[in-house]
This record gives C-alpha cells, sequence and structure tokens, in this order.
C-alpha cells in the first residue's frame, strides 16, 4: 500500500503503481543521479551513457528478485511523471528500496514531504523505517534531519533507520 498523502499533498505529489512502461522513464532517472558520478571516469560520452543503462539493468533486476513483493511506484506531480520511490514492508521494518527524483524537482521540498508521510505511516504501525545511502549522497542530510541515524557502515553506504 503507497504511504499516505499527507506531506505530499501539499506539493501536488501522487503515486501511481510502477509499469512495465515505464522502464525508460526510470532508466533514465537512475542515469541523472549517476551521470556526474560516472563522468568522473573520463570515458567517452557514449560509453558513460552504456555504462549507466548497463547498471541500471542490473539495479532493477536486484530489485526484482530480492524485492518482487515490494511496493514499486512512479511519483507524480499534475500528471507527469517526476521520480520513483520503492517500498519493502518487511518483518523487522519498513524499507526505502529507492527514492529519487527527477533533477528539477530535487530541493524544492518534495522528497522531505514523502518521506515524513513515509516515516508518519511506518511509525502509526509501530515500524522502523531503514534506508541504504551512499556516505556522499546530498539527500544524506535530509535524512539525518528527519531523524535517521546511521546503524550500520556497509562501505560505500551507510544503512540509516529511523525508530517509532
Amino acid at each position: 500500500m503507497p504511504p499516505p498523502i499527507r506531506a505530499a499533498a501539499e506539493f501536488g505529489l501522487s503515486y501511481r503503481p510502477f509499469t512495465a512502461e515505464d522502464l525508460p522513464f526510470v532508466a533514465e532517472l537512475y542515469a541523472s543521479t549517476r551521470r556526474w558520478e560516472v563522468a568522473l571516469a573520463g570515458w567517452p560520452l557514449e560509453t558513460q551513457e552504456a555504462f549507466l543503462a548497463q547498471q541500471h539493468e542490473a539495479q532493477h533486476s536486484h530489485y526484482s528478485i530480492h524485492y518482487a513483493d515490494g511496493e514499486w511506484l512512479i511519483i507524480e506531480r499534475g500528471g507527469e511523471a517526476i521520480g520513483r520511490l520503492y517500498l519493502h514492508d518487511g518483518a523487522e521494518g519498513l524499507l526505502i528500496v529507492d527514492i529519487s527524483l527527477v533533477a528539477s524537482c530535487r530541493g524544492l521540498g518534495f522528497g522531505g514531504a514523502i518521506l515524513r508521510d513515509i516515516l508518519g505511516a511506518a511509525h502509526r504501525r509501530g515500524k522502523a523505517v531503514t534506508i541504504h545511502v551512499e556516505k556522499n549522497n546530498p539527500a544524506r542530510r535530509l535524512y539525518l534531519r528527519l531523524g535517521f541515524t546511521p546503524v550500520a557502515d556497509l562501505g560505500i553506504y551507510d544503512e540509516l533507520r529511523a525508530e517509532p
């Protein structure tokens, strides 16, 4: 079940289930979050884009296998896809598998509103919320402000958790 839209409603956000037709959108969304990092390799642009496409396919396959029973949502604003939100509701709590927004919607408060709705819904059910975040991800500051705390160092990622 998608998180209730309370704080996110202030921004006109809604969710709809992910479908196979969304694959090109989520592939480009993934690439948009990693292009700066891949550019550091100094590869030709076409090699960078091929690598990003391959990495998205690997990620999508991993998610399909390990979180097949998860909630895969497309975030919309005014009927336009602006992001993705993948959740897995497990016995140990709610895992935010992925949350990402198109570049033009980052830093506007949308992510914070979505996260407040997720935290509120999970905490009302007595569940913790967990997310894995790269150490250099700018959104990390937002997670910490919202009450997530590091609970495990996973190399390039940290596991962050917000208790009910």
